[in-house]
């Protein structure tokens, strides 16, 4: 590595940490003052950098034209950020945290189709920046001119927010808002509209962060989680709500992965180490790290209790006699599906995926339930656990009976080391600080070819010989799933159940009668984490492989869905998730091209019209059902 080298490379994480910069800016505004995690920003950059090409292919000859069509794109962002707040999210401002989240998600889907739509599958590369399409001489290497006007970009966007929230009346009330909503509206703010400002500002940032990457790379339809996932470290790292913290994290982040790849491969006690490879996960090796040691971010301070915001929930009761009849009806109902396998041969296929992915979200309903740690990382302890299962069988040469025996017990272990960590922390800071282990883990499994089999997976994991006959590994799933499932919720109700709640509730109470706040949870989350694992287990032999796609994020992000699509409140939510979940997308996914935008939209109405999720709105029908009848029965 040259002095030359390794300048450029750092000129390089400068230039990237500008757009970083750009995107968490936006993201941490409007975290800051509506305490929405819009896990949609990532596809405004996209929409930024799409926008742009478009303009710029008809526009963008000249320099006046160039850089009209960037501001035109990220106004054009900035527009369709506000258009979602007022008619959208600013109806959901009064429901749980985690289902904004999810009606986020579902704008994710609508939005990636929509570009489809209008630009295509493939990637689009943009026009050179007329007058800066050339390069500068540093150190003897050529050194692109655009990228330098990037590097000073970044600290003007700042000087500017700094401006704009410290000198103007907007940004005292921003301010303000970000301290104590409640407040505010009590001294008679009009509140609807600095959210929809503020709105509109983080998805103008966010759109400007893509536009200006029109010469640098191509528009893809992939670049929304990508960069959100980028984005939200930043934002953690810095600090939730801070602007200054969010340009910090992205220099710090930006500059170690430009380092990494500086760096090379480099022999450290006699063991070659590629740190190029290093990037993929850096970044989380940092967020894990800081929050750690400093919880609550770089600049960031501990996050009150916010007021006004969705109604304490019920205590959760045991199951009625008449549900308890429903629920072996139901057993029952599953149990004979296969008698319906010549005429209907898919539907057992489609409901061994239903029991496994309603375990997959059974756990994670009783971390973030009753236990109350939320996560977005849960995918590890199901990746864990198929590849646990896939490595006793073709590592170990055991029998298949005993690899998806022992096979959870990796995903329980992972739980056990990662959930140490995790449980010092609450909120926002534990979720990403679950996504850093998670990705972590996903970087090991991806990479390591020899263990592993890297990006191809492994194959050839099937059931024995007794269990591919007929039906029977349908059945092994389905004695599986529900004695799990029945656990699960003895353990709600058990003595260590109500610790749980009771630490999830009144951690100071509980901590004054007795209860061990963190090793309750510490427990919970290992639990929660073996039977993430049994589901993964399960998934391997039912698929006959596994790839590092069931670590990735997007299998977290399902299970999210499939919890707050069910109801958090109800145990019986995650199993009415799952199976909603899993049929809606097999069947969208059949009937049309753009499955992800219908998916979506049946998300969006579900949110709107059921704030409490599918059980939860069941269970209210059903109490007005009984009202209506009790009301018109015998006086």
């Amino acid at each position: 590595m040259t002095l030359a080298g390794l300048l450029v490379q750092l000129l390089n994480g400068l230039a990237e940490a500008a757009t970083l910069f750009l995107v968490a800016a936006g993201l941490s505004l409007i975290f800051g003052v509506s305490r929405i995690v819009n896990f949609a920003h990532g596809s405004l950059y996209m929409l930024g950098l799409y926008v742009a090409y478009s303009l710029a292919e008809r526009y963008g000859a000249t320099a006046l034209g160039f850089w009209g069509s960037v501001l035109l794109a990220a106004l054009a962002v900035g527009v369709l950020g506000a258009l979602v707040e007022m008619l959208l999210l600013r109806r959901i401002y009064r429901a749980p945290e985690l289902f904004q989240l999810l009606a986020t998600f579902a704008l994710v889907l609508v939005i990636n189709d929509a570009a489809l739509w209008l630009w295509g599958a493939e990637d689009l590369l943009g026009r050179r920046a007329p007058g800066l399409g050339g390069a500068v001489e540093i150190l003897g290497r050529a050194y692109p001119v655009y990228n330098l006007v990037l590097i000073a970009l970044g600290p003007l966007v700042l000087g500017l927010l700094w401006l704009l929230l410290a000198r103007t009346r907007w940004g005292m009330l921003v301010r303000a808002a970000t301290q104590d909503r409640a407040m505010l509206s009590a001294l008679g703010v009009n509140q609807a509209w600095l959210f929809t400002s503020v709105f509109a500002l983080g998805a103008m940032l966010a759109g400007l962060g893509g536009a200006l990457q029109l010469p640098r790379e191509p528009a893809s339809l992939s670049l929304d989680l990508r960069v959100i996932g980028e984005a939200f470290v930043v934002v953690v790292v810095g600090g939730m709500g801070s602007i200054p913290g969010a340009f910090v994290a992205a220099l710090l982040i930006a500059e170690i992965k430009a380092l990494c790849v500086a760096l090379g491969t480099v022999s450290i006690l006699g063991v070659a180490v590629e740190f190029p490879r290093l990037t993929l996960v850096v970044e989380f090796l940092f967020m894990a790290l800081v929050l750690v040691f400093r919880p609550w971010g770089l600049f960031g301070k501990p996050q009150g209790a916010s007021r006004g915001t969705a109604p304490i929930e019920a205590p959760l009761r045991p199951a009625s006699r008449r549900l308890r009849l429903a629920a072996l009806a139901l057993f029952a109902v599953l149990a004979a599906l296969p008698l319906l396998a010549h005429s209907h041969p898919y539907a057992v296929i489609l409901m061994q995926d239903v029991l496994v992915a309603a375990l997959f979200a059974a756990s994670l309903h009783f971390m973030m339930g009753p236990g109350g740690m939320h996560s977005f990382g849960h995918a590890a302890y199901f990746g864990l656990g198929a590849y646990g299962a896939a490595l006793l069988l073709r590592g170990l040469s055991l029998p298949m009976e005993a690899a998806l025996l022992f096979g959870p017990l990796a995903a329980a272990l992972g739980a056990l080391v990662f959930g140490w960590f995790c449980v010092r922390l609450s909120g926002v800071y534990l979720a990403m600080l679950t996504l850093a282990f998670a990705q972590i883990v996903w970087s090991v499994v991806f990479q390591w070819d020899a263990v592993t089999g890297g990006s191809n997976g492994l194959i050839g994991l099937w059931p024995s010989a007794w269990l591919s006959a007929g039906p029977a590994y349908y059945y092994l799933t389905l004695a599986l799933v529900a004695g799990s499932v029945l656990l699960l919720r003895r353990a709600v109700f058990s003595p260590f159940g109500l610790a749980l709640r009771a630490s999830r509730d009144a951690p100071l109470r509980a901590l004054a009668i007795g209860v061990p706040v963190q090793g309750v949870q510490w427990a919970g989350f290992v639990i929660a984490g073996l039977f993430a694992g049994l589901a993964g287990s399960l998934f391997a032999f039912s698929k006959g492989s596994i790839s590092p796609d069931a670590l990735g994020i997007g299998k977290s992000v399902d299970a999210l869905v499939m919890v707050l699509l069910g109801g958090i409140q109800s145990l019986a939510g995650p199993l009415a998730g799952a199976a909603a979940f899993t049929t809606l997308q097999d069947e969208i996914m059949r009937a049309t091209d753009y499955w992800r935008a219908l998916f979506g939209a049946v998300i969006l109405l579900l949110v709107l019209l059921f704030p409490q999720g599918l059980a939860g709105a069941a269970g209210q029908l059903g109490r007005l059902w009984r009202g209506l009848a009790a009301a018109g029965g015998p006086r």
